[in-house]
């Protein structure tokens, strides 16, 4: 190669590098930076399994070489699901570390307390990870896709399956206080309308408190015959163990956040949670059901390499695996275009794209028009060892 020549390629890579640092933050030839919180410890910590399998994902795409040659740089701090640490920490995202925009992030206090700030930095908000509905606003948050099913959604999902089930039956609702819990709650009175007042008793309960075993107690003096609990997994524990230990038998419905089989059912006994439904959107990898399945067996060899010696039947680890691709794929529609107008307009642009993990039938759409990555669920009950899949593919309408 000439000295011509080498000198006038490195010239041109110094540019190319200046005019990522000037029109793209984050983004050099080589690297992108990506940046997230979640709950690694505190009240919620389980959730966190959510973003080491991210972490672990991004691993693997950098071991293969990272997207369009660059490898990514993902930035995450443990927020302990402490709304004011997660406002530290996004502020340190984005003006410190200079991320080109966040992906991920998890907990609906966090994003509560956070999603103005981004949005007003017009940073990307990619695939938070809360159903809170509020956040689906488009007008309202325009930089903001979302990564659950609107809690809104899974609501009325909920409310007309025991409407069809049991539709005289009283209601017990334990939810957590904050936007988590109270759209479910919305979503029932929205169902149930005017018989919401005789038909429905809530009750509260706050991520600061000891136990749920007050509510419980309080609620089965109410003697609904079904139950909905709406909230994480260890108070969804809490309140599974102290409903066998009472011996009360309603129609148990956990949302999808809570039903963890590793988190929630395995401290209270796998055979004591025999008959609890719940919804999902993607396949249990330790369900034999799917042994045979190429997803879930590339899954598990994933799995195997990335994450010794945690649990695989941690259904956070699975979802955390799938916002790992949906970032990739997110990288890969990018191209070598990685302005935050672009990675914002790809956001919005994903079409039909079917993760190897997804439950048949549901795929990651978006739009202009629509922030929700998911908007499909579908129904299960626990036979004391896996979850049976029934009804159909259902949507809110």
């Amino acid at each position: 190669m000439s000295k011509k020549l080498l000198i006038t390629m490195t010239a041109s890579l110094a540019m190319t590098a200046a005019a990522f640092a000037a029109d793209a933050p984050g983004v050099t030839a080589t690297e992108i930076k990506i940046g997230a919180t979640y709950p690694f410890s505190g009240p919620a910590s389980p959730l966190g399994a959510t973003g080491k399998a991210t972490i672990a994902f991004i691993n693997s795409v950098n071991d293969r070489g990272g997207v369009n040659g660059r490898k990514i740089n993902y930035i995450t701090y443990d927020d302990a699901y402490s709304p004011p640490k997660a406002v530290e920490h996004t502020r340190k995202l984005v003006e410190s570390d200079e991320v080109a925009f966040l992906f991920g992030p998890l907990g609906t206090p966090a994003m509560s307390a956070t999603i103005k700030y981004v949005n007003a930095k017009k940073v990307p908000h990619a695939f938070i990870v809360t159903g809170a509905t509020k956040f689906t606003d488009i007008k309202e948050y325009p930089f903001t896709t979302t990564a659950l099913p609107s809690y809104d959604t899974e609501g009325k999902i909920y409310a007309k399956y025991f409407r069809s089930q049991l539709p005289a039956a009283k209601v017990g609702i334990l939810y957590q206080n904050d936007d988590l819990g109270k759209d479910f709650v919305a979503a029932f009175k929205a169902v149930y309308k005017e018989a919401f007042a005789d038909k429905v008793t809530a009750l509260a309960y706050e991520v600061s408190d000891p136990t749920v075993d007050s509510q419980i107690v309080n609620l089965k003096a109410a003697a609904p015959e079904a139950l909905l609990i709406a909230g994480t997994p260890k108070f969804a524990a809490q309140a599974l163990r102290k409903i066998n230990e009472m011996e009360w038998k309603p129609l148990i419905v956990l949302n999808t956040v809570g039903a963890s089989i590793a988190a929630t059912f395995v401290p209270v006994g796998l055979d004591k949670v025999t008959g609890v439904v719940s919804a999902a959107f993607f396949k249990d990898p330790a369900d034999p059901k799917w042994k045979d399945d190429k997803g879930v067996q590339d899954y598990i060899a994933f799995f195997r390499k990335y994450l010794p010696g945690a649990d695989i039947a941690d259904s956070n680890y699975t979802f955390g695996t799938q916002q790992g691709m949906i970032l990739e794929q997110l990288l890969k529609q990018c191209g070598n275009d990685l302005s935050r107008e672009n990675i914002l307009k790809q956001s919005k642009s994903f079409k039909d794209f079917v993760l190897p993990t997804a439950l048949p039938g549901v795929k990651v759409n978006t739009s202009e028009t629509s922030s929700q990555a998911y908007t499909q669920l579908q129904l299960q009950r626990w036979n004391g060892k896996s979850w049976d899949q029934f009804g159909e593919v259902m949507k809110a309408d």
